[in-house]
């Protein structure tokens, strides 16, 4: 066997071109080459739809107004003098004509008997002395002066019972009495309060109406009630009364509205919302108020396209209920996106359900 022997100047290229034959075999194994990612497809985004079909509805106008009774009425004491009594106490119901207190009449009675009594004479020496006069037993003044005392002795007897029937504290409408502010023997002047009478059998509501609504509104209109301490409730209502001047401050309408309040469930002063109907809208484009978005001010919907979601800029005009009128931006047939619509943008893939 021929033995090879390597110097010096021929082992070090060897071992150079060794070191970088390896450095690339290992660098090809540490950077394996990888089979490319599968792109997974787009799931879109589930959603409901709404064909937007030609509809009718009703331009409602709610406000804001204060109840109050149909009658709201304080008496006062007409006499001053002793309360001799008080035949009601307060939540008692009372009618049209009920005596309620009694003010210092037993005087006054005392006159009123003698008043009556004088009259009564009075009117029999009248007549006595006009059978006597046929007859010409008296003379023309006898009876003219049986006449005079007659005349005054009915004077007399009109003005006793005035001024007993002012003692007298008497219901002038029916209702429920609110307030009682005397007690029995206690001493009241002319023009003291004696008892506040409410009658809530039907109530009043006055509401500000502002003047670009008030020309839709006309007396004996129907009006729908809702009073917030009874949310569940609603009471039919009528147009009472149309102000024909505008408040000079807030330049709006007073407009009444009566409702029948049977069960007197509503108390003069609950805060109620009447409900008007301005007018009918037939066959015009609607969507469902969630159905709306707003993005910056404006107002948004999106509809269903060949599987895409396609961003709708809309006008909005009046709402009643749950919809509003579209004026722009949706025509008859759209497929409008009324659930899932808060996740999708334009072009986003969806899925009907």
């Amino acid at each position: 066997m021929k033995r090879v022997c390597l110097n010096r100047k021929t082992l070090i290229p060897l071992v150079l071109i060794l070191a970088v034959v390896a450095g690339a075999a290992y660098g090809l194994r540490g950077e394996e080459p990888q089979a490319p990612k599968a792109e997974k497809p787009d799931p879109g985004v589930n959603v409901t739809v709404e064909t937007v079909t030609p509809m009718n509805i009703v331009d409602t106008l709610t406000l804001p107004g204060q109840t109050e009774a149909r009658h709201d009425v304080t008496l006062s004491a007409e006499r001053g003098g002793s309360v001799e009594s008080v035949a009601f106490t307060e939540g008692d119901e009372v009618s049209a004509g009920d005596i309620i207190a009694k003010i210092d009449v037993s005087a006054l009675r005392a006159v009123l008997n003698r008043a009556q009594a004088s009259f009564e004479l009075a009117e029999k020496t009248a007549d006595r002395k006009a059978k006597l006069r046929k007859r010409k037993v008296v003379s023309h003044e006898e009876l003219d002066k049986a006449n005079t005392d007659l005349a005054l002795a009915r004077n007399n007897l009109q003005e006793a019972r005035v001024n007993y029937q002012q003692g007298l504290v008497t219901a002038t409408v029916g209702g429920v009495i609110n307030d009682l502010y005397v007690d029995p023997g206690e001493y009241v002047r002319p023009g003291d309060p004696v008892v506040n009478l409410v009658a809530v059998d039907t109530i009043r509501i006055n509401v500000d109406v502002p003047e670009m609504d008030v020309r839709f509104l006309s007396k004996g209109d129907p009006v729908e009630v809702t009073v917030d301490a009874y949310p569940e409730r609603r009471w039919k209502g009528v147009v009472d009364f149309v102000a024909f001047k505008a408040n000079a401050a807030t330049k709006t309408f007073k407009v009444r509205v009566v409702v029948p309040n049977y069960d007197n469930s509503i108390r003069p002063g609950m805060l109620a919302r009447a409900s008007f109907e301005r007018r009918s809208l037939q066959g015009v484009t609607t969507a469902p108020l969630f159905a709306i978005l707003d993005k910056g001010g404006e107002r948004l919907v999106f509809v269903e396209k060949d599987g895409r979601a396609q961003a709708r800029t809309v006008k909005v005009g009046v709402i009643s209920g749950e919809r509003a009128r579209i004026l722009e931006g949706l025509e008859p047939g759209d497929r409008l996106i009324v659930t899932g619509h808060t996740e999708v943008e334009e072009g986003t893939r969806v899925n009907v359900r």
